[in-house]
């Protein structure tokens, strides 16, 4: 009997704010600096709460969403604030380690 796979998709398993938050704060923290990584973590974040409606909640074009918030995205500090707040996230800061 074959074994058959199937791509993960982590939206699919990112279902209240608190396990989006803790998704997030992780990627940013295996990032190492690097804004496709955070990009694409809260594109996963995007999906998982439904692109169309976010682009209505931002006013931000849906694929133009979808670029930004891409392993090659590199989105506007403003566009990142715009989607957090209408994902229900907010960003803090603490001194580094």
């Amino acid at each position: 009997m074959a074994t058959k796979l199937h791509d993960y998709d982590v939206s699919e398993h990112l279902r209240t704010p608190e396990e989006m938050a803790a998704y997030l704060e992780a990627s940013i923290a295996e990032s190492d600096g690097d804004p496709g990584f955070v990009a694409k973590a809260l594109g996963d974040i995007a999906r998982a709460k439904g692109m169309a409606a976010l682009a209505r909640e931002t006013g931000l074009g849906r694929e133009s969403l979808y670029k930004a918030l891409s392993a090659e995205g590199n989105p506007q500090l403003g566009t990142v604030l715009k989607v957090a707040k209408a994902l229900g996230l907010e960003f803090g800061v603490k001194p580094a380690a």
